[in-house]
C-alpha cells in the first residue's frame, strides 16, 4: 500500500468511527424526540433490533418502526445520554462495523418516571453510503421508576417492567464476572 492509499484507508477509518457515533446519537435524539421517520431512517433495510428479555424483538425497518411508534406512544418525554462509543471496523469490509455503546435515560414509561442505564451491542453497515444500524441488541444494567432506584442496584433483578422485577440483562450474565466471582 502507497502512502496515499494508506493515508485514504486511514481518513475513511476517521470518518467511519464520527459516523458511527453520530449513528448513536442521533438514536438517542430521534427517540426523544418521537421522530419515528428518522428513527427508521437510522436501520439498514433488513435491520434487527433486538432485547434478551425478549420484550423488544423487531425484524426489518419497517417492523422496527411499527415496534418503536407503539412503544413511544406509552411514553411522555424522555431523555437520553448516550457515553461510550466503541466500533471496529471489519478488517475484510470496510463497510461493516460492530460496537457498543453505553448510555443512560430518563423516561415515563405509562406515566411512571424511571431512569435506565444500558448498553448496546450493535452491528453497523454503510449502505447507499450511509452508516445504519443492521442490528442493534439493548441491554438492560437497571431499568427502574425513580421511587425504587434506591433499592432496585443492590439485587440482580434490576429491570422493573409492567409491575415485576426481572434480571437485568448484565453484568451477572458475563462470563468474565462468572469467572471474578468464583475467585478465577
Amino acid at each position: 500500500m502507497n502512502d496515499l492509499e494508506s493515508i485514504l484507508k486511514r481518513l475513511d477509518n476517521l470518518e467511519t468511527h464520527q459516523s458511527l457515533r453520530a449513528l448513536a446519537t442521533a438514536y438517542a435524539v430521534a427517540c426523544d424526540e418521537h421522530d419515528i421517520d428518522r428513527l427508521a431512517d437510522l436501520f439498514a433495510r433488513d435491520a434487527v433490533f433486538c432485547s434478551p428479555n425478549g420484550a423488544m424483538v423487531s425484524a426489518g425497518r419497517e417492523s422496527i418502526r411499527e415496534m418503536f411508534s407503539a412503544i413511544l406512544k406509552t411514553r411522555g418525554p424522555g431523555f437520553h445520554w448516550t457515553h461510550d462509543v466503541h466500533a471496529a471496523i471489519d478488517p475484510q469490509n470496510s463497510d461493516r462495523a460492530t460496537g457498543l455503546v453505553y448510555s443512560h435515560a430518563e423516561t415515563t414509561p405509562n406515566g411512571v418516571t424511571s431512569l435506565a442505564a444500558m448498553k448496546y451491542k450493535d452491528s453497523y453497515i454503510r449502505e447507499d453510503g450511509v452508516w445504519r444500524f443492521s442490528r442493534r441488541e439493548i441491554n438492560f444494567f437497571y431499568y427502574v421508576p425513580v421511587t425504587k432506584y434506591h433499592k432496585g442496584l443492590n439485587q440482580t433483578n434490576r429491570v422493573f417492567l409492567e409491575g415485576v422485577w426481572h434480571p437485568a440483562d448484565f453484568p451477572e450474565s458475563l462470563d468474565s464476572w462468572k469467572r471474578f466471582e468464583a475467585g478465577e
